[in-house]
């Protein structure tokens, strides 16, 4: 028989079709909505959703937003807290073909403008507390855009802003003609890093990666059918993880919590039964340093699994989040890898060890998830693998599934981070014997704090506007509640008065989100090579010895 692929027998067979379908989450809420259509599917203070709700009202907002003459490949852009309005528009958006933006509630008015801008959204649904945020980010842009106005009845702030109200707009279309995905590779969601002024950066996700990283996150987390998911991860960030796409493939319980309050997240798990959430290690400290008063009085009796990354928790973290029932994931990933590509799998072994050392252990990031695809830790000069010595650093490289399709209009940058075929993280990083990688450093300046990243460049360059500032380099400091802060190293122009620490953060807040504003300045020369540039790894020691 020949070996010849084109002449074989099974290279012949043809289904006309019937043997495939593209993926996509939107057909995990259809089957959701078809097989748990009586279960509770999103709760919300006394708002309930079965998931036959849920999935009829996302039908009716695709085809108002179809109406509205957004056509497949247009951007539609979100700026809203984690209430269901915000997982509806998740599966909503790409039953259009259209590409749904989540835009950082955090961010000023002058970065939401050139998100709007660059992306070139043309429907923006806001949520009434940020109205006038949003206003304000559209006269910037100078475009003139179709808003829809999110009436939260939970909250009396704000404002609600727009052609029409949401519920209004839910029931304005009539039978619009449902799009049909047939490209699983198409865009479903755009989502923007750190430093989007000047060169923004527009991650852009397909439905393909959208819905493995999803069901590869079922598996990680150990979600079930009867899983209870608290919202305390914000849902613009990184479409959550993908999870919103991953908790309704289960079939599993949405709840959703608008804004991170203490009290509130240990009322609702006791109250909801909540099973897993996922958060930044900032809203564990809170949670572990909340008052005695609003804590169970005793451990959950359904261990909670949280998922945690941006920075590998302390044992000592671990050990107080444990003894409140709950059992700490640690995830690593980026914007680029759709939020969560590797995990610290357990080892049945890992569980018999002291604290200390299984907490060594639970701080690697680990190993990519089930169905994320390949990884490498290499030297990024010469692309070979470094040895799994536990103390060679490399970069951390992804290859697969869930690595993004590009950056929107940027393909300078996209070339970069995909030279050799592999993702380039930019993550600094050891491979250990077992297999196991551990961050160490990140070559890109990036801060983390709270679990948003901050672009140290943009940080200096709103210094930079300071009429004393000849010079600023800004390093990230680390910080006991936030994890990292930024840190300004400033050096005066000759002459200048030294302007004291509230008036530059008065300043600063001017032109950045108050996150990104630096927690410490201090004046000095700042050290530099030969070749002029500044040297930041002196500077981040340098910070890390501040008082």
């Amino acid at each position: 028989m020949s070996s010849d692929l084109s002449t074989s027998p099974y290279e012949r067979l043809d289904m006309g079709g019937a043997d495939f379908q593209p993926l996509s989450p939107v057909h995990f809420l259809r089957r959701s909505a078809y097989i748990f259509r009586d279960k509770t599917a999103i709760v919300y203070g006394a708002r309930r959703y079965s998931y036959g709700e849920f999935g009829a009202r996302c039908e009716k907002l695709a085809a108002a937003i179809i109406n509205q003459g957004i056509n497949p490949g247009a951007t539609v852009s979100v700026i809203c807290p984690n209430i269901p309005e915000m997982l509806e528009l998740h599966f909503a958006v790409p039953m259009t073909g259209a590409v749904l933006n989540t835009i950082n509630t955090r961010l000023d008015a002058k970065t939401i403008a050139s998100i709007l801008t660059h992306g070139d959204s043309q429907l923006l649904f806001v949520d009434r507390e940020y109205a006038d945020l949003a206003e304000a980010a559209m006269e910037l842009s100078g475009r003139d855009m179709r808003v829809i106005g999110i009436d939260d009845p939970a909250v009396d702030v704000g404002r609600v802003i727009g052609v029409m109200d949401y519920e209004t707009f839910l029931t304005s279309a009539g039978d619009e003609p449902r799009f049909e995905i047939v490209d699983e590779m198409m865009a479903i969601s755009l989502s923007y890093t750190s430093g989007t002024t000047g060169n923004p950066k527009g991650v852009v996700y397909s439905h393909r990666g959208a819905a493995l990283n999803g069901l590869g996150n079922v598996m990680a987390l150990g979600l079930t059918r009867k899983s209870k998911y608290l919202w305390t991860l914000p849902l613009f960030h990184c479409n959550g993880w993908t999870h919103p796409w991953a908790v309704t493939a289960i079939g599993a319980t949405h709840v959703c919590l608008r804004a991170v309050d203490p009290a509130e997240i240990f009322r609702l798990i006791t109250a909801e039964g909540v099973t897993h959430m996922a958060a930044a290690p900032v809203v564990l400290s809170m949670l572990i340093h909340a008052p005695a008063a609003v804590k169970p009085k005793s451990a959950q009796p359904i261990p909670v699994q949280v998922a945690t990354g941006g920075a590998a928790p302390p044992s000592k973290v671990i050990d107080d989040m444990e003894s409140m029932g709950f059992n700490v994931i640690h995830l690593y990933g980026l914007t680029e890898s759709y939020g969560p590509s590797l995990i610290c799998e357990m080892q049945d072994e890992w569980e018999d060890l002291p604290l200390a050392n299984r907490a060594q252990k639970m701080a690697r990031q680990g190993v990519p998830h089930v169905l994320a695809g390949e990884f490498q830790v290499v030297n990024p000069d010469t692309m070979k693998q470094v040895p799994a010595d536990g103390t060679t650093i490399g970069e951390i490289m992804l290859r697969g599934n869930i690595v993004m399709k590009g950056y929107l209009d940027n393909p300078d940058d996209t070339a970069r981070a995909s030279a050799g075929g592999w993702f380039h993280s930019g993550d600094l990083a050891v491979m250990h014997a077992d297999g196991y990688a551990e961050v160490k450093d990140r070559s890109k300046d990036i801060i983390i704090s709270g679990g948003e990243n901050i672009s140290s460049l943009e940080v200096e360059e709103a210094l930079y506007q300071h009429p004393d500032i000849m010079e600023a380099a800004v390093v990230a400091r680390p910080d006991e509640k936030w994890g990292e802060t930024p840190c300004a190293f400033i050096t005066l122009k000759p002459g200048a008065a030294e302007p004291t620490a509230e008036s530059l953060t008065s300043f600063c807040r001017q032109h950045l989100a108050g996150y990104k504003v630096p927690k410490h300045f201090v004046y000095t020369a700042l050290p530099k090579t030969q070749t002029g540039k500044i040297q930041k790894t002196v500077l981040r020691e340098r910070a890390k010895d501040l008082g």
